[in-house]
């Protein structure tokens, strides 16, 4: 898995280009548009309950003594949620919405690597594209917090919560890179065999994941520019994949 994960990290090295060359800045225009809406209404929404969700956990503990320890950390560990439920939440919310746009990109990006014409594959309108979008990421957004909550409450245990913050960040980059990877996938696979090839690949997703986290790190411009580059960068693994997916069963 380690070699898939370094391999979905690579692919954003020749991202740029790649966009460039086929020119597939115009597709990118309203997706960035949304991821920039986006980040607004749910960061700026986040921020503002902080503090809110600080005190209610600061009122857990009831005794006097340590009680200023404990709602100092509380209010860090407040932050991290509204942080982690933040991010959730944005790159859930902006691949639903785009993916009727960013379908046609990964078409393109299929078309140059693989040479067959695009729409030679099962066709989709506008609105199946966004349907699907909102099914997947919606079914991912539930499993990404019933996975998180427990990590997150394992940030009250000392020293397991240095591994928990590692584990958190990869639940969180897996979902990001599953996401990016459905775009060329819903043209392939129905709902559920696209959740079994993700599976299968879960070192490519991550390794999108990763790039894909860090790059919201960035301020303002990261979060203009991510969806491009990661959408591209996933796109060229996923179709190289597939690829191999074909060729194996055309051996057998």
């Amino acid at each position: 898995m380690i070699k898939n994960i370094i391999s979905g990290i690579k692919a954003y090295f020749g991202a740029f280009s790649l966009i460039s060359k086929l020119k597939l800045w115009k597709y990118f225009a309203i997706p960035m548009l949304i991821s920039f809406i986006t980040a607004i209404v749910v960061f700026g929404s986040a921020y503002g309950l902080s503090d809110n969700i600080g005190g209610f956990i600061s009122k857990i503990w009831i005794w006097d003594w340590g009680k200023d320890t404990f709602s100092s950390i509380s209010n860090v560990i407040g932050g991290l949620i509204v942080v982690v439920i933040g991010l959730i939440l944005f790159k859930h919310i902006i691949m639903a919405l785009s993916a009727p746009f960013m379908s046609p990109v990964s078409e393109k990006i299929e078309a140059y690597f693989t040479g067959n014409p695009a729409h030679s594959h099962r066709d989709t309108t506008f609105i199946q594209q966004l349907m699907r979008g909102v099914k997947i990421n919606g079914r991912n957004l539930i499993m990404e917090l019933l996975l998180t909550i427990p990590i997150l409450l394992l940030k009250f245990i000392p020293v397991v919560n240095i591994f928990s913050t590692i584990l958190l960040f990869m639940v969180q980059a897996y979902y990001a890179g599953f996401g990016n990877m459905d775009f060329t996938l819903e043209r392939h696979f129905q709902y559920k065999h696209s959740i079994q090839f993700v599976r299968k690949h879960r070192g490519l997703a991550i390794g999108n994941g990763i790039v894909f986290i860090l790059f919201l790190l960035i301020p303002i411009i990261g979060v203009i520019l991510v969806l491009p580059l990661s959408v591209t960068a996933a796109s060229t693994r996923t179709v190289k994949a597939l690829q191999l997916k074909t060729n194996s069963v055309n051996a057998a």
